[in-house]
């Protein structure tokens, strides 16, 4: 953990600010019940906290610790006994497995709870920007030292390597980078294409003695391919930001292939086993589109 001073240091913490701090205390130690029956109002509402409050045990326990955390906020007095409490607080949500995107959003509540409480009580303008700051501050500092317990549980972890194993994951996620950019590349070449079906379609409409029905199907099948390759591409983007595999869009792309194969085939008396077998693997790729976006959805949630 980083040294207290220096971290007060970089956040411009001063002993004006703390005295602040503990002015606010015996508000905020009033409001502290309904501080927690909001804030538990709150973390329910990310759908898997039960997962690590399992019984009216550990749910009292943990009720009780947020409240003293809570007060404790305003102790004033920030050395290194309150920061190695909350860096033991940090491991313990490691521990168990908590992600840290909870952490940082039951902060937005615990900033929102108290920022609205110092407005309640807005007397000097020059004070109250005092308040505010402090709080702020605080907060932010909280916040800094409890995520710091996963930045280095997953700096442990690197370092626990060996050479060889450093060496190997170095060049494996080099070689996924190379990967991606060669599939975003494959990917613009695949647009590329399908741009020149599109165009050929229509001139196959226009200056052919293709009919007029399945002239016109076969452009929107063309057109529905370049949709979902754009939209493959703009995935494999978000990808490449950091954002998870769209393996949906994958799928998508070759439904709507499978599309176009029966608006082409559906004038046709003769492709009606042909039809049926891609209509059967269409509702297999739909089904498995669905269940992608479910899994997804439930994984945000």
């Amino acid at each position: 953990m980083q040294h207290y001073r220096s971290l007060k240091d970089h956040y411009q913490f001063t002993d004006e600010e703390a005295q602040i701090l503990k002015e606010l205390q015996p508000r905020m130690e009033k409001l502290a019940d309904e501080f927690i029956d909001g804030f538990y109002d709150y973390i329910w509402g990310f759908g898997k906290t039960a997962q690590f409050l399992k019984n009216k045990d550990i749910i009292a326990y943990h009720r009780k610790k947020i409240k003293e955390w809570f007060i404790n906020l305003f102790c004033g007095q920030y050395d290194m006994p309150y920061f190695m409490y909350l860096y033991k607080i940090g491991e313990i949500h490691v521990k168990i497995g908590l992600p840290t995107h909870y952490v940082n959003s039951a902060f937005t509540y615990v900033r929102t709870f108290i920022l609205a409480s110092i407005e309640e009580n807005f007397k000097d303008k020059q004070y109250h920007v005092q308040e505010i700051k402090a709080v702020e501050k605080i907060i932010d500092m909280n916040l800094d030292i409890l995520t710091s317990s996963y930045r280095e549980e997953e700096l442990g972890k690197f370092l626990s390597l060996s050479k060889i194993e450093k060496n190997i994951l170095s060049g494996l996620k080099n070689f996924n980078s190379y990967i991606n950019y060669f599939l975003a590349g494959a990917l613009a070449l695949v647009a590329f294409f399908a741009i020149g079906l599109f165009v050929y379609d229509i001139y196959l409409l226009f200056f052919t003695d293709i009919k007029l029905e399945k002239g016109i199907l076969t452009v929107l099948g063309s057109l529905l391919v370049l949709w979902a390759s754009i939209e493959l591409i703009h995935e494999e983007i978000h990808h490449l930001q950091g954002k998870g595999f769209a393996i949906g869009a994958f799928i998508m792309l070759a439904m709507a292939a499978l599309i176009r194969k029966i608006l082409i085939y559906s004038l046709s008396a003769e492709k009606g086993e042909e039809l049926l077998i891609i209509a059967i693997v269409i509702v297999g790729l739909a089904i498995s589109y669905w269940l992608v976006g479910a899994k997804k959805r439930t994984t945000i949630n």
